[in-house]
């Protein structure tokens, strides 16, 4: 299924489909040099595919893991595009989790003031949460997505094929966006994590995650309202991730752990629930003071303190500021173990 996301001259069509990554040649403009970027945790099978529809594909592999989302990643890059004399008129695929789209992206972004950019992702994460709006960002002084830009693709293929060779640890790791979304938006899917099967669901898990996010980027591409809902559980989740050694939590397993801060009593129970079924931590062992100051720096923060999202109904949320000492009791209560 094609899914229309319509931003005007930024609009793109997301393609959902078993098999689409054999389509690639079709679907893409790849006839033109083509930077291909994927990482050392990705079947090389799907980048080899990629490749071979392109003229001219350059290949660039990075190391797997949030430490890569670096400057010297991102200068390398750039110098395999000047190298091999990319023009305005030629492009970057990224074929990898979140971790590839957002530093390919960014390069995209950047390079020459803006190439096109097609998103092949490869894991649950990135095909229901980070391929889709156009989000690009690098992390910096140990914090995450401080430089970045906003670039919408020009196409996204999600083929849940690929997901074949992921763990049970990673497709639960970004279930927990789906479920973040769904308990934000959508009763009826956040029933189907509690109730339902979800591994013979996962198509229309994926598809309906889609959806709602590209809902909200049509309202709000740049972030400057509605799509601050995006964020729940994010604001301490990305505290977390920070503070943690790299590797011993995934993003989704953080910003499940976030979501149960910012819940009423209620919902804390049924996300707990979910997060059980998930096989996903509900609390960690972090440093709670380096997290507070983490949370200072993040990019929902505001004079005295910080714009977050809060669940009190499934399907439902609200905004509010709450002080940088409300936040801080917060962390320092996840730290504890009081929400899980």
């Amino acid at each position: 299924m094609d899914i229309h996301v319509s931003l005007k001259e930024n609009s793109y069509d997301i393609t959902v489909e078993r098999g689409v990554l054999n389509k690639a040649g079709e679907l893409l403009n790849l006839d033109r040099n083509v930077l291909v970027v994927t990482d050392s945790g990705v079947p090389a099978e799907y980048s080899d595919i990629i490749s071979s529809f392109c003229k001219n594909p350059v290949r660039v592999m990075i190391e797997q893991g949030e430490e890569s989302k670096n400057f010297d990643n991102y200068k390398l890059l750039l110098q395999a595009m000047l190298e091999n004399d990319f023009t305005r008129s030629d492009c970057v695929v990224a074929v990898g989790g979140g971790v590839v789209g957002d530093l390919s992206g960014f390069a995209a972004a950047t390079y020459m003031r803006g190439i096109d950019f097609y998103n092949v992702p490869t894991t649950v994460l990135s095909q229901v949460d980070s391929s889709v709006g156009g989000k690009t960002a690098i992390d910096f002084g140990h914090y995450k997505n401080t430089v970045g830009a906003f670039w919408q693709p020009k196409r996204v293929l999600i083929d849940p094929d690929v997901l074949k060779t992921l763990s049970n640890r990673q497709i639960s790791n970004g279930l927990a966006e789906s479920a973040k979304m769904a308990a934000t938006f959508d009763e009826k899917l956040f029933s189907l994590f509690e109730n339902g099967d979800i591994e013979s669901n996962i198509d229309l898990i994926i598809a309906r995650s889609v959806e709602l996010k590209k809902d909200v980027v049509e309202k709000d591409e740049k972030e400057s309202g509605l799509r601050r809902v995006l964020n729940f559980g994010h604001t301490i989740g990305h505290a977390v991730e920070s503070t943690v050694e790299p590797g011993t939590l995934y993003h989704g397993e953080c910003v499940g752990i976030g979501m149960l801060a910012m819940s009423s009593n209620d919902v804390r129970e049924r996300i707990i629930n979910v997060l059980n079924k998930l096989s996903l931590p509900v609390s960690a062992d972090f440093d709670i003071d380096k997290a507070c100051e983490a949370v200072l720096h993040d990019k929902k923060a505001v004079s005295g303190g910080a714009r977050v999202i809060m669940c009190e109904k499934i399907g439902t949320f609200i905004e509010k500021k709450i002080s940088n000492e409300e936040l801080a009791s917060l962390i320092r209560k996840t730290g504890e173990g009081e929400f899980g």
